[in-house]
């Protein structure tokens, strides 16, 4: 089967995206995998389709690169919006895009020759339920610095969903800190019956964070949306940042603000890297 592709990246945090609006295209975990591998694939944190909604214009269904299935990506998004106004499937500069975490409105902005540049989400507000992350937690009183036990030391982290789980842990220097070992871990632990995201945060100021993300099903990404938006969460819930702040991630920046009405609005820029056919 050949397939159409555009690769596409919102602050280094990369997809293979696959217009499934005149044709329903289906993958197995294995072949998303194969497209996702960095050395024999295409390279990518995963797959998104981009297919017909009755909910909003359009539905993201979204894969990690392991070939599980994933409710939300805010940077993916970002690049849903672009692909659908660059590409032609819609001249609306405000889709409504159908997600795992609901209908989701997008405000595309354009450059001279037309082309989205910089896309902000209104991502909704933030789930702190347990129950609704998922987490396994004895009452549902929001999980603000409780504490989590890996490898005989103990963390302290806040757990919030963007329509994906996460689990935020604020530490001194995040670049010098181990991602990998703790932060697989930590996705795996029986406190997150669906896995879960976890953000490595450092406080650079009030409006001025600093994250790393070991992202469900992918390992380190380079940035998250979502996480992002969950950091900004746990930074306000812990007296540690404002409603307004910037988010630098190892592939840029991104702005995030929780607005009065409760909804969280996130900030950044989409880019296409290159189209071509694959054959899997």
């Amino acid at each position: 089967m050949k397939i159409q592709f555009t690769k596409m990246e919102g602050i280094g945090n990369d997809y293979v995206y696959i217009d499934a609006t005149k044709e329903d295209i289906r993958l197995t975990p294995k072949q998303i995998q194969i497209l996702s591998d960095r050395n024999f694939g295409i390279g990518s944190d995963g797959v998104i389709f981009i297919r017909n909604s009755e909910a909003g214009e359009f539905q993201m269904d979204m894969y990690n690169s392991d070939g599980s299935s994933s409710e939300m990506c805010g940077n993916g998004i970002r690049c849903v919006g672009k692909f659908v106004f660059d590409h032609g499937l819609t001249k609306n500069k405000r889709p409504n895009i159908e997600t795992g975490k609901g209908v989701l409105t997008l405000d595309l902005t354009t450059d001279q020759q037309n082309k989205v540049t910089m896309v902000s989400v209104d991502m909704g507000e933030p789930i702190l339920k347990p129950s609704l992350i998922p987490l396994k937690w004895a009452d549902e009183n929001p999980v603000i610095n409780q504490t989590i036990e890996i490898k005989e030391k103990t963390y302290h982290f806040t757990s919030v969903s963007m329509g994906n789980p996460h689990c935020v842990i604020f530490v001194d220097d995040a670049d010098a800190f181990p991602v990998h070992e703790i932060g697989s871990l930590i996705e795996n632990h029986p406190l997150f019956p669906k896995r879960v995201n976890v953000e490595f945060v450092s406080i650079k100021g009030k409006d001025h964070l600093y994250q790393r993300t070991w992202e469900r099903g992918a390992g380190e990404t380079l940035a998250c949306g979502t996480g992002a938006c969950a950091v900004m969460v746990a930074a306000v819930l812990n007296g540690k940042a404002g409603k307004k702040v910037n988010i630098d991630l190892r592939g840029g920046s991104l702005q995030i603000e929780w607005t009065e009405k409760g909804n969280i609005i996130m900030t950044g820029p989409a880019k296409e890297v290159f189209s071509g056919v694959v054959e899997i």
